[in-house]
């Protein structure tokens, strides 16, 4: 039968999205499941499988599916294994591909998710035609794929542009959960807001709509809800963001010299309150070559649908590992 489809995995630390994608990039079905409550990675994959038959099934797809592509945490695109991942509930390292591939007898392909998403928006969102930009995925944890010179830039195992865990001073004083302190995933991640917002809130003693929201319940979205009712100490939240994330960019155009940094994840959608600290801590901490030209913004692909499509590209440009 004629191949018509992929199917495209977004692996995220608290859910699964998937989608089947037909060869023109665009979604036909999707579904979900939490990554989370299984106990061990194995379960995980049952009800993974299942979920992608049911796609296959329900769209009558069966024998017209190219590949599985997965964007996931520390994933190794060589072999097919998860390596080390902090954001997941289960030890590593972890063979996804093959319990996938055994769990659904489709081949199958892996990246890291922060990649998967930055060929995604590459391949059908904002950043088609540019050669040379940076896609920070700012969600559970702060990933990043690097596009350069047309390339993704992926190393030996895929694990080129871990930005999210180099070091900045404005966060020495914050531990992460890869055992080191001072990586800028403790800032900008959703954890990372959380975590300012509570320094904020210790600190001064302003009225804040954050003081009625009880500790379990407050998460970066209860934060950008405050910020866009107005809430000041909410939007300060954001700008400190925008500014450590201006700041290591900064530090990152030396690396690749990008025409672009694009947001992508779920801390993302409160742009708006980061941007314009972001560009302004860009400029200010950059090298002179690289200033005024860096832009900025947001993506183009909703929700997470950049991930899924990068995903699903994954078995058209990378169909082999060791």
């Amino acid at each position: 039968m004629q191949i018509k489809y992929t199917i495209g995995v977004d692996v995220g630390g608290t859910n699964t999205q998937l989608a089947l994608v037909d060869i023109a990039g665009r979604i036909v079905a999707r579904d979900y499941l939490p990554t989370t409550g299984h106990p061990d990675a194995a379960s995980y994959v049952k009800a993974l499988g299942a979920k992608v038959t049911g796609l296959v099934e329900a769209n009558g797809a069966r024998g017209q599916v190219k590949g599985i592509g997965i964007g996931a945490p520390c994933a190794n695109a060589a072999s097919g294994v998860i390596e080390g991942a902090t954001n997941l509930p289960w030890p590593s390292p972890i063979p996804l591909v093959d319990l996938v591939e055994k769990a659904t007898g489709i081949s199958t392909v892996i990246s890291n998710d922060a990649n998967a998403a930055a060929v995604g928006e590459m391949t059908y969102g904002s950043a088609r035609g540019c050669r040379n930009f940076i896609m920070l995925t700012l969600g559970t944890g702060v990933g990043a794929g690097v596009i350069c010179d047309g390339h993704l830039l992926s190393g030996s195992r895929g694990f080129a542009g871990e930005l999210g865990h180099i070091f900045f001073h404005f966060a020495a004083d914050r531990s992460c959960e890869c055992g080191r302190y001072g990586c800028l995933q403790t800032v900008a991640s959703a954890g990372g807001v959380v975590e300012t917002a509570r320094r904020m809130l210790a600190a001064d003693v302003r009225p804040s709509a954050l003081r009625d929201i009880p500790a379990p319940e407050l998460n970066a979205r209860a934060i950008g809800e405050a910020a866009d009712a107005g809430d000041r100490m909410a939007i300060e939240v954001f700008d400190f963001t925008g500014r450590c994330l201006g700041e290591a960019c900064a530090t990152f155009a030396a690396f690749t010299d990008p025409d672009a940094v694009i947001l992508f994840g779920g801390v993302a959608r409160a742009a708006r309150f980061m941007l314009p600290a972001m560009r302004e801590a860009i400029e200010k901490h950059a090298l002179h070559i690289y200033r005024n030209r860096i832009k900025v913004s947001v993506s183009s692909l909703p929700d997470s649908d950049a991930a899924i499509l990068g995903a699903a590209s994954l078995p058209f440009i990378n169909t082999t590992k060791s």
